[in-house]
């Protein structure tokens, strides 16, 4: 490189970066994460927990629930993201589903074995 190619490269200001924690991961390639933060409120003086929800580009779906994930701001890629995933923290409580799944089948079979349990003729009383 010429001195002078470096000279015409600007430096980028280093963009915001968001610490939160991931509540949505429904959508392909989409995390919502939500942001906390205090805020001094106007009248009473006192601090309010406040969050942000934030729409974050995650390309190789990557982060899950309750994880925690550092975000970028970056161009906007749609409507509502406007911030892609830098890395992830830490990784959340992974739950074992298979154990409620298991449970609510074993309910199912039991309830479609029991037999019916049909009223007992009781027009028929009357007659």
């Amino acid at each position: 490189m010429t001195s002078a190619t470096i000279n015409t490269q600007e430096t980028r200001r280093l963009r915001p970066r968001i610490i939160g924690v991931v509540t949505g991961d429904k959508v392909s390639k989409t995390r919502k994460v939500v942001f906390e933060y205090l805020a001094r409120h106007a009248k009473y003086n006192k601090y309010v927990k406040r969050q942000t929800v934030l729409h974050v580009h995650d390309e190789n779906n990557e982060s899950h629930l309750g994880d925690h994930v550092e975000v970028m701001q970056c161009r906007p890629i749609s409507k509502m993201k406007s911030y892609r995933l830098v890395r992830i923290v830490s990784r959340g409580p992974q739950l074992d589903l298979s154990a409620i799944q298991g449970e609510a089948s074993q309910l199912f079979e039991r309830k479609k074995a029991a037999p019916a349990e049909t009223p007992a003729a009781g027009g028929e009383q009357g007659q």
